[in-house]
């Protein structure tokens, strides 16, 4: 089993180089106290309609300093994928080691008892020039990956997905996610590992 501080003492664990459908190159690794300054290009770059889905505090310099002061801080990993050769952020995955009272007591409304010792909260990020072109969909197994080593094996979604996201809705269902629980604005959704 890997820990938050084995990752940030040696990110390159945690590092694949995936070759996307058209055949461009991107490396997935984990967020190094260095990527300051492209990860705040890669947040202010997000549209508004991204940012819509998204869950970051901020969209700025600020926000990408505080993201890497976090690393192997607090209960989240996250892990960025990168162009090469230009080094360009393109998508952040966002993994938090802990639940809320709110995912528990919306998947217990479900029948699911959540645990913090075997499950794990899961989001992406993808860049908006780089949606709809399958990078989600090539890195998951990486992710899952990712989660089996940090001995987890149930990943439910970050706060669920909106109900009015029907892309996300597809790329969850698509990739074996299962529907678990319902509000009126989100559905949650977990995947075993």
């Amino acid at each position: 089993m890997l820990t938050l501080t084995d990752i940030a003492e040696d990110p390159l664990r945690l590092t694949c180089r995936p070759t996307v459908h058209d055949g461009s190159a991107v490396v997935v690794r984990p967020l190094t106290h260095a990527d300051a300054g492209h990860l705040a290009r890669f947040l202010e770059a997000l549209s508004r309609a991204s940012r819509r889905f998204s869950t970051f505090d901020g969209y700025d310099l600020a926000t990408a300093r505080e993201l890497c002061d976090a690393i192997a801080r607090h209960d989240k990993l996250r892990l960025v994928i990168e162009e090469v050769p230009s080094g360009r952020i393109v998508g952040l995955i966002e993994f938090s080691l802990d639940l809320t009272p709110a995912d528990i007591a919306r998947y217990r409304g479900a029948g699911i008892h959540l645990s913090a010792a075997t499950d794990c909260r899961f989001g992406p990020t993808p860049a908006d020039d780089h949606q709809d072109r399958g990078l989600g969909t090539l890195v998951l197994p990486w992710v899952m990956e990712t989660a089996r080593l940090l001995a987890r094996t149930r990943i439910i979604l970050w706060g669920g997905v909106r109900a009015d996201n029907p892309r996300a809705i597809r790329y969850y269902e698509k990739n074996g996610f299962q529907r678990s629980a319902v509000s009126p604005r989100r559905t949650a959704r977990c995947r075993q590992t």
